[in-house]
């Protein structure tokens, strides 16, 4: 999947995975995470999401990336928050970082595959509502193997959706209990904490399932 083909999403407002009032999943099931205060929470694909201020809102710090600029310039006009700007040349990548309610925020511009541990530092968990299934099946194996080692294999909430791939093509793509284990059993005790149909149907054609998942990470032995 190019990048172009997200830019163009963004560009025509086809964005009907933004939720405007952030994630009722996410304020119903954030608790399972067991975060103390000031936890650096890891947002991948971040868009212009709501739920980042209300992570801060929550006394959380957020490192995040996003694809496409203008969501992230929009994200903090929304916040009523002035970023500083920084362009990473290095790494191909632009940096947004600000402080609310003296909280750090940090979103990475560009292709989350330039991240690296050592530039984002440390991540205590992470938020996926919309990265993972926004992505093909042979991008996701490299994504989750990504996303374990920027974090060092953090805890995460995963948002994803059950539904006939066959029927309905993606993004969002069906990403089921089955491909969850495939990517995470050997590193996170795995648990489903909501199952609800989609009010609807996936974009107004089929039944289909939005889950939430726990990944919790295992203690090494």
């Amino acid at each position: 999947m190019q990048a172009s083909y997200w830019h163009e999403k963004w560009v025509q407002g086809d964005i009907a995975f933004h939720q405007f009032k952030g994630s009722p999943l996410l304020k119903a099931h954030f608790s399972a995470l067991q975060l103390p205060e000031q936890s650096r929470i890891l947002v991948p694909l971040c868009g212009k999401t709501r739920d980042i201020a209300w992570f801060v809102a929550n006394g959380h710090h957020v490192v995040a990336a996003e694809l496409h600029e203008p969501a992230v310039i929009q994200l903090f006009a929304d916040m009523g928050i002035e970023p500083k700007v920084t362009c990473l040349a290095e790494y191909d990548l632009i940096h947004y970082q600000a402080r609310a309610n003296d909280l750090q925020i940090d979103i990475y511009v560009g292709d989350i595959f330039s991240l690296t541990s050592a530039l984002i530092g440390q991540v205590d968990a992470i938020y996926d509502r919309a990265a993972l299934v926004a992505l093909p099946f042979e991008m996701r194996e490299q994504y989750t193997a990504h996303i374990r080692a920027l974090s060092g294999n953090a805890s995460q909430l995963v948002i994803t959706f059950d539904y006939p791939q066959h029927l309905l093509p993606g993004p969002p793509y069906c990403v089921n209990s089955n491909e969850i284990a495939q990517h995470y059993a050997d590193s996170h005790a795995i648990s489903l904490l909501t199952s609800e149909d989609v009010k609807g149907g996936l974009k107004g054609k089929i039944a289909a399932n939005e889950e939430m998942w726990l990944l919790k990470a295992k203690l090494e032995e």
